[in-house]
């Protein structure tokens, strides 16, 4: 199996600010990204399933990347609750600090934990294998990609603090997950 993961464009958010669901659109047109991105693709890809969360950022690069991209919500991103659309510099340091102090199961007011992510991230995996899907591509967010790649490298200490630029694709070989 090939698992081709696109982290979405750039959205149109402010500098500094906390979004996992907040909906915003692309800084530039999909089209400029998708010419991109589709050199770090192989050409059958169109012939594969494309996934993509709903979040407005990733559904516009894949219309302009696939004939017929399926949407699925448990590709979105983290939902970080009332955190959502603020600076990260007015939720504060003690609340970032719990957050620190215990990655995987801290949970946002109102928002939802990386357990919770991985759970769904999982599911969805379990699904397209279920199915028999061999090869595919999912535009999706930043934190799912940690995830995945924490879940499948059995190392979420490490993968938890990794840097995945804005039309990163990143290919994963053989069996992902579970």
């Amino acid at each position: 199996m090939t698992l081709y993961l696109v982290r979405h464009p750039r959205p149109r958010i402010p500098s500094g600010t906390c979004y996992g669901r907040l909906d915003a659109p692309l800084d530039a047109p999909a089209s400029t990204a998708a010419q991109r991105i589709r050199t770090h693709l192989p050409p059958a890809f169109v012939t594969w399933p494309l996934w993509t969360s709903p979040a407005r950022r990733c559904r516009d690069l894949a219309a302009a990347l696939h004939p017929a991209p399926r949407m699925d919500e448990r590709l979105h991103e983290m939902d970080f609750g009332d955190w959502e659309g603020r600076s990260w510099n007015d939720i504060g340091p003690a609340a970032l600090d719990a957050w620190a102090a215990n990655p995987l199961d801290f949970t946002p007011p109102g928002g939802e934990s990386a357990h919770n992510v991985r759970a769904r991230i999982l599911a969805f995996v379990r699904d397209f294998k279920r199915d028999g899907v061999r090869d595919a591509v999912c535009i999706t967010h930043a934190g799912v990609m940690r995830m995945l790649c924490a879940t499948r490298l059995e190392m979420p200490e490490t993968w938890l603090g990794r840097d995945f630029p804005y039309e990163m694709v990143l290919k994963i070989e053989q069996e992902p997950i579970m």
